[in-house]
């Protein structure tokens, strides 16, 4: 059966539009049975996240592809105009070649960004539970998830940061061979640092502490992670206990000074402190890079190192689009063997219903008294007829027609090949 997809990203659609057709993962078997029932599909898988929702289905025929738009815009309520101007559509190999894509990170917002592997493996999932997934998905989302796990094992498409909290966290391990015995003060309580106490947690890290002006706001987010929180005023005072300083304040003048520092590495026995600053203005003050065992980091310095890895991404997807080729290659090969698998069933069943009607009026001819012999022949007889009827005809017409092809086809199927003079 066909494949389609019908869908709304990042690159087609603004924020406003992706928020409205984007599914409540609590009611995705209900939007999932919908498109079944109403016959809009036999099969579906939909993938929805912050910057895309899609419709991956298994239709009758491509005629579909308008209905399972209609629907999706009934579905949330919006009126049908609107929404065609912000969907793309994919038929067959087109809406392989996309998933595989899409699985794999190089369809994202961010080149190579790992977690859509994961949503879309929680998709098929959720399709599975909801028994809305038959064979055709099925092939096809075991042969994404092999496609994409080898552009991750096989590329670095993943394996550099392209984000300025993945940035300073990836530079923190590198200086600190194992973060797991490190603490880290974390200045500002917004999204950056959010995200960077988020990388750190993850990547098993000690000690949290999050300073902020307002101390409500630092402890939602001590809390979330199980870290301290601090006013800024105390920074002084825990600044030697930091092996990892990362700021990002919207504050005009620098909160930490040379003198500051100073004090600390003293405080520290010279151990080592990495401070990265990650505001504009900036936090930190520049002579701060002075200070004997401070390493001093700023945010082109960042910027720097995530061209290096977005130049080193683009190439590793170059490799990647290869391997996705041939992922589709490959899936193909499965849909045309199958078809084949099943008219070879198809040629067999008949062969063998030839056979049993034969076979019965042998039995018929023997209780008759015919000779066994004479049966015999008849059986050989009625076999033969039956099974050279349909290619005698076949090349009777190939003949008329003067189908050299469909001659030398029929002559290869059928193991007949004309002599050659010496």
């Amino acid at each position: 059966m066909p494949l389609i997809t019908v869908g709304v990203n990042h690159k087609t659609a603004p924020v406003s539009i992706r928020e409205r057709v984007a599914f409540a993962p609590e009611k995705m078997i209900d939007a999932l049975s919908s498109l079944i029932s109403e016959n809009k599909a036999n099969e579906a898988v939909i993938v929805s996240t912050c910057n895309r929702t899609e419709l991956y289905c298994s239709v009758e025929d491509f005629s579909k592809v308008d209905e399972v738009i209609a629907w999706l815009g009934k579905y949330h309520g919006i009126a049908l105009p609107e929404l065609q101007q912000y969907c793309y559509t994919h038929a067959d190999d087109e809406s392989v070649r996309h998933v595989m894509r899409v699985a794999s990170g190089l369809d994202s917002l961010i080149l190579g960004e790992p977690q859509i592997l994961g949503q879309v493996k929680s998709a098929y999932a959720v399709s599975q539970e909801g028994s809305c997934i038959g064979p055709e998905l099925e092939s096809l989302f075991q042969r994404t998830f092999s496609v994409a796990k080898r552009v991750r094992t096989d590329t670095a498409i993943g394996e550099n940061p392209v984000s300025i909290a993945f940035a300073a966290v990836s530079l923190a391990q590198r200086i600190f061979a194992d973060i797991r015995n490190s603490t880290a003060l974390l200045i500002g309580a917004g999204q950056t640092i959010e995200l960077v106490a988020r990388h750190l947690k993850e990547n098993g890290i000690k000690r949290i502490i999050v300073a902020n002006r307002t101390l409500a706001r630092a402890q939602v987010l001590a809390d979330e992670l199980n870290a301290e929180a601090i006013m800024l005023g105390e920074i002084g005072d825990y600044l030697s206990q930091a092996d990892i300083v990362i700021s990002s304040t919207a504050s005009q003048l620098p909160i930490i000074g040379k003198g500051m520092v100073e004090r600390a590495t003293s405080q520290r026995r010279h151990s080592p402190m990495l401070l990265i600053d990650i505001a504009v203005p900036r936090d930190i003050e520049p002579e701060v890079d002075e200070v004997n065992d401070a390493y001093l980091y700023t945010v082109d310095d960042l910027h720097s190192v995530i061209e290096e890895n977005v130049r080193a991404r683009q190439d590793a997807a170059k490799a990647a689009e290869q391997m996705i080729e041939e992922g589709v290659d490959s899936y193909r090969r499965v849909v045309e063997s199958r078809k084949v698998s099943d008219l070879i069933v198809t040629f067999r069943q008949s062969a063998e219903a030839i056979k049993n009607t034969e076979l019965e009026k042998a039995l018929k001819g023997l209780e008759m008294g015919q000779s066994p012999e004479q049966v015999l022949n008849k059986l050989a007889h009625g076999l033969m007829n039956k099974l050279i009827h349909a290619p005698t005809r076949y090349l009777r017409d190939a003949g008329a027609d003067a189908d050299q092809d469909a001659l030398i086809i029929a002559s290869n199927v059928l193991g007949i090949y004309e002599e050659k003079d010496n």
